[in-house]
């Protein structure tokens, strides 16, 4: 299984990057994972409706370029499906067996995903109702796709 994060700007904070790092380190013997990182848009202090429209277009146009056609695509959105972990870990396992072999996650930027992104979606998914900071996401993201595997296959994990 091939899992793609996709995800909008760059993580800066070390801590996060190394939390990231070690859990793809414990993923490496389940699946092969990769983050891909697309641009983002400065947001003006202050900025409207309109303008804050076309900052996630153009945002969501850089993610839409990088997701495959024939990849089983999870978005995380504030409204999407909420699940425990085993059903979440269920959702992996069954992409597998409907043959698909690539799983996209996306990650929007600050202002969240465009109406185009969330379109594209196989499945749309929510961790919370309450709101993290995108870097913060790839984190949990990581440590939930590691817990998946590890239910997967029968092996313990802390509730």
């Amino acid at each position: 299984m091939k899992i793609s994060i996709l995800c909008v700007g760059k993580v800066k904070e070390k801590f996060y990057r190394e939390a990231i790092g070690e859990y793809l380190k414990r993923l490496s013997r389940y699946c092969r994972v990769e983050i891909l990182e697309t641009a983002d848009e400065m947001t003006p202090e202050g900025a409207g409706a309109a303008l804050e429209e076309q900052i996630r277009k153009r945002e969501g146009e850089r993610l839409l370029s990088r997701i495959r056609d024939e990849a089983f695509v999870v978005t995380l959105e504030i409204k999407g499906k909420k699940m425990d972990s085993p059903e979440f870990s269920r959702v992996l396992e069954q992409a597998a067996v409907r043959g698909k072999s690539h799983i996209q996650f996306v990650i929007g930027g600050s202002l969240g995903l465009h109406e185009s992104v969330s379109a594209r979606a196989d499945l749309k998914l929510s961790f919370s109702d309450m709101t993290f900071p995108h870097q913060l996401m790839r984190v949990i993201l990581c440590e939930q796709i590691y817990r998946g595997y590890r239910i997967m296959n029968g092996e313990p994990y802390h509730k």
